[in-house]
């Protein structure tokens, strides 16, 4: 073999990441039988062209029962899409910061902008929005610059949900404001001093807006899962050690202190007067922990996989986005003691992916629309299509504890080497601690042994048994080279993070 195909051959097989001299012939023979594996091969990312001239922070994306396609900008525009023309017409404008929409029709589209929920129709066919209604804006507006609304989504019964974010002491208020002033919550880097900040809102079918649950800083993302529970992204920074997800229930209290004013039975004390651990007593616990930094620093929108297989092998599982990182976010969650928690994974779909990925629907194609946003913070701008290419990957697909350690299930037979390798399963475990001040660092971090790991007969199941297992911490794993049976697929999402709030 000449030189120059040698080295074509070995950058196309360079295995599992091992590279080898030219002139190692051996290790070429050994290798070349498993093919180099990427997000890449599996998923394309394509870039949506938008109007000249438009200013794309998206802030909310929808599809209509006909196909087209539906986007809210920051600057106040709403524009269809048509994919099969591939050109855009404006739908309506003039509307304040555009975070979240839900389609009613192929002419109607209910809109979260700050004000108010918005019922916006196109009444004459035209194609162009001519009627705006006020659904409900029975919650209180001060002007401070951080007081975005995001929503809506709907439960099986009908119910509207809308989250209103906390004011930030990084500004003042306007003069003039809505609602009733409380300066009870103003001391702290966050505050409600208007009704319901940081509250998660619940409309209901007569059009009355009720309070739900209270406890959040900036939950920049509602969903329902498969079984209709309500999901619910918040961002790290005071009292939020690091990011999180919540299942949100009535009446229960999450966290932040901040809009306890508008609790009823609320004493009349600043809230961040109470001791931590009082606080910590009272608040229902996140059920995932995103690690910040380096796993994700500001998670967005969850949404629901139900393609019936259009996007691949992830049916029934929640993916979410996140602003800083060029990836979607896989959510493995389960049951323990009857309470959900769970794991986190990146779903790596290659390198055109870009950052500030704030918003996700599914297409009727089965094709994941991505819209992104910067806002003034770390991110991008503009609409993205990832679409499945057809060909499944190993990945791991579900992550349960057990009482001595975790069950791993992989998407495909594994080869039995390289899944019964101690080497390949890393552990460690931290915990970030619940305070008033922004963000926390990890503590507590500890690597933790693997005693043993069988794999099940049909290959898929990896049982891992680990030295020490204790609640109220994360639990990170990174797999190794870890290849299927066949030796031609390698895991390449590797980090994964269990939230372990309760031990069976």
């Amino acid at each position: 073999m000449k030189r120059k195909e040698l080295k074509q051959k070995l950058w196309k097989y360079a295995g599992v990441g091992l590279l080898m001299s030219l002139g190692n012939i051996s290790g070429i023979a050994q290798n070349i039988s498993m093919p180099k594996d990427s997000a890449a091969m599996y998923y394309e990312v394509e870039d949506i062209p938008l109007p000249d001239g438009l200013i794309a922070e998206t802030g909310s994306i929808g599809f209509l029962p006909d196909g087209r396609f539906v986007a809210g900008f920051h600057r106040g525009e709403i524009m269809i899409y048509n994919p099969k023309t591939r050109t855009w017409k404006r739908f309506a404008e003039g509307l304040h910061d555009p975070l979240g929409l839900l389609v009613v029709s192929n002419n109607e589209i209910l809109v979260m902008q700050r004000p108010e929920l918005t019922r916006i129709k196109d009444t004459d066919g035209d194609g162009e929005a001519d009627l705006y209604q006020k659904v409900t804006d029975d919650f209180g507006l001060s002007g401070n610059y951080h007081e975005f609304a995001f929503g809506p989504v709907k439960d099986k019964q009908g119910n509207l949900f809308i989250a209103l974010n906390l004011a930030s002491n990084g500004a003042g208020i306007r003069p003039e404001i809505r609602g009733t002033y409380d300066s009870l919550s103003r001391p702290g880097r966050m505050y409600a001093c208007v009704d319901y900040r940081g509250w998660i809102m619940r409309l209901d079918k007569q059009g009355k807006l009720h309070p739900y649950a209270v406890g959040f800083r900036s939950p920049n993302g509602l969903g329902f899962d498969a079984q209709g529970r309500l999901l619910v992204s918040d961002n790290q920074g005071d009292w939020l050690g690091t990011s999180k997800l919540f299942h949100v229930e009535e009446g229960k209290f999450y966290g932040h202190p901040a809009g306890l004013i508008w609790k009823k039975d609320f004493p009349r004390v600043v809230p961040i007067s109470l001791p931590v651990a009082q606080l910590d007593s009272m608040r229902t616990k996140e059920i995932v922990q995103f690690p910040h930094g380096y796993f994700a620093n500001s998670p967005t929108q969850p949404v629901l996989e139900n393609t019936n297989g259009k996007f691949g092998q992830f049916g029934g599982q929640m993916l979410i986005g996140d602003m800083d990182h060029k990836y979607m976010i896989r959510l493995l969650l389960e049951e323990v003691n009857g309470k959900m928690q769970g794991a986190c994974i990146p779903l790596n779909v290659g390198s055109k992916m870009r950052i500030g990925n704030n918003r996700l629907a599914f297409a009727p194609d089965g094709a994941l629309w991505v819209g992104q946003n910067d806002h003034g913070w770390v991110g991008a701008r503009g609409i993205q299509r990832i679409k499945w290419k057809g060909e499944k990957h190993l990945d791991l697909m579900a992550m349960n504890l057990t009482k001595d350690g975790f069950d791993l299930t992989f998407s495909m037979p594994l080869d039995a080497e390289s899944a019964q390798n101690v080497a390949n399963f890393k552990f460690k475990r931290f915990y970030y601690e619940y305070h008033q001040a922004y963000g926390s660092k990890q503590f507590d971090v500890k690597e933790i042994g693997v005693k043993s790991i069988s794999l099940s007969d049909d290959k898929t199941k990896v049982h891992v048994v680990l030295d020490d297992m204790k609640a109220g911490y994360v639990y990170e794993m990174r797999l190794g080279e870890i290849i299927n049976a066949n030796k031609t697929k390698r895991v390449f999402n590797s980090l994964v993070c269990y939230s372990l709030n309760q031990l069976k």
